[in-house]
């Protein structure tokens, strides 16, 4: 994934983020001093006119300022109804669809990618997605100080950077320490559903997750692909060509 300075919220930065799968940019919380969790690495990227206008006349409205308060849903939406929360949603293109056929939950994308944030935004418009809304930001530092603690529904991890090579996997998003901190913002019930194309990323995945004492898998091992959750191109295509995509859903244990 490609990704600006994580400090920069709206209006767009001119050092662009680009992504391997979905984009996901966690770094450190200021008050911590050991090794940031990373998943992502600074790159160029593109801004389309589409996505610079989206940027600029949608982004007020949509996208909500970086804030170490935490985030008041009822105001943010006008509405009480269930939070999910997606880190990482690339160009956009599956998170509208879920929001769209699910108007009764409202959905927060964080994104560090600008030409995403661009993307969603212009979907946003297009389709009258008044469920959904944005944040520029680093999602660890979103998750410790915009979101209370037991208060999201849900949370979507789609594609993660799968950092390939071993001596990258220490980047990884899906690690112990993320996910513990994660946990706490999951409502009792609420669900952690993570998506990838790499096997071993899988393997990962399903040993950590399982690991956490908070969670409980909905299947035995991985998941069948939730009806929420749309095929992408990109999928599609590695589909046919029999590669393979792992799911995992997990929820919060009630006691």
């Amino acid at each position: 994934m490609t990704v600006t300075d994580p400090s920069l919220v709206q209006p767009a930065p001119t050092d662009l983020p680009a992504n391997t799968e979905a984009d996901t940019g966690p770094t450190e919380p200021p008050a911590v001093h050991h090794r940031a969790i990373r998943s992502f690495v600074v790159r160029a990227g593109r801004m389309g006119t589409g996505q610079m206008r989206a940027l600029e006349e949608l982004g007020p409205r949509y996208v909500l300022p970086w804030s170490d308060q935490p985030m008041d849903p009822q105001a943010v939406w006008g509405r009480t109804a269930p939070v999910v929360l997606e880190i990482g949603f690339g160009m956009g293109g599956a998170t509208a669809e879920i929001a769209r056929h699910r108007p009764e939950v409202d959905f927060l994308g964080v994104e560090v990618h600008t030409p995403g944030v661009g993307a969603l935004l212009k979907l946003i418009d297009e389709q009258g997605l008044e469920n959904l809304r944005i944040v520029q930001h680093d999602a660890v530092e979103v998750l410790d100080r915009m979101i209370t603690p037991a208060s999201l529904a849900g949370v979507h991890i789609f594609f993660p950077d799968p950092w390939h090579k071993k001596k990258h996997n220490k980047r990884r998003l899906i690690q112990t320490e993320f996910i513990a901190r994660l946990v706490t913002r999951l409502a009792p019930g609420g669900y952690l559903h993570c998506a990838t194309d790499w096997q071993p990323y899988a393997e990962q995945m399903l040993e950590v997750l399982s690991a956490e004492p908070a969670l409980e898998n909905t299947a035995d091992g991985y998941a069948p692909r939730p009806d929420y959750r749309p095929l992408t191109k990109f999928e599609n295509r590695g589909l046919k060509l029999g590669h393979g995509v792992w799911d995992l859903v997990f929820r919060r244990r009630a006691d």
